[in-house]
């Protein structure tokens, strides 16, 4: 099965659809091709309405809905790609995440809340392909206050 065959099933069984890829927010491009490597900008996580997911995980967010908002960012940073390529099949595997999670400094769960996007990248382009190497860090802020954003990197087939 191909990685836009998991898409399309993983959309239908979440019941949701891929959103528009972000526009940028300030000065910066959505993703970088150097060589094999695609390079993608911080994505925020927006739910299907065009809101944003705001606030701090270990105050008003729950570890739920930290990896809720950080599975936006993935749908996101998905719906870039395709709109780079046309197609996810042109992605060989994830090479790095790297998340950010708005939180207290109590908070210790920024692994749980990453995964969100981790697993939803394993589902879509499969287990060996669709895991990376992966850092989760906390800040006490984030842009516009969203609880997460998330960078990755991707190598191309061919």
């Amino acid at each position: 099965m191909s990685a836009e065959e998991r898409l399309a099933a993983k959309l239908s069984e979440l019941k949701t659809l891929l959103p528009h890829a972000p526009e940028p927010k300030g000065v910066y491009r959505p993703l970088i091709i150097v060589d094999k490597l695609v390079y993608v900008s911080g994505h925020l996580p927006v739910r299907p309405s065009g809101e944003l997911v705001v606030g701090r995980l270990g105050a008003e967010l729950t570890t739920e809905a930290g990896y809720e908002a950080a599975r936006l960012v993935g749908l996101g940073i998905l719906a870039s790609l395709r709109k780079q390529f046309g197609t996810l099949d042109l992605i060989r595997r994830v090479v790095k995440v790297f998340g950010v999670v708005n939180s207290t400094p109590e908070f210790t769960h920024l692994p749980a809340v990453i995964n969100g996007c981790s697993e939803l990248f394993g589902q879509i382009f499969g287990p060996d392909a669709g895991i990376g190497a992966r850092s989760a860090i906390a800040a006490p802020t984030l842009p516009l206050g969203v609880a997460v954003e998330i960078e990755a990197i991707f190598e191309l087939e061919g």
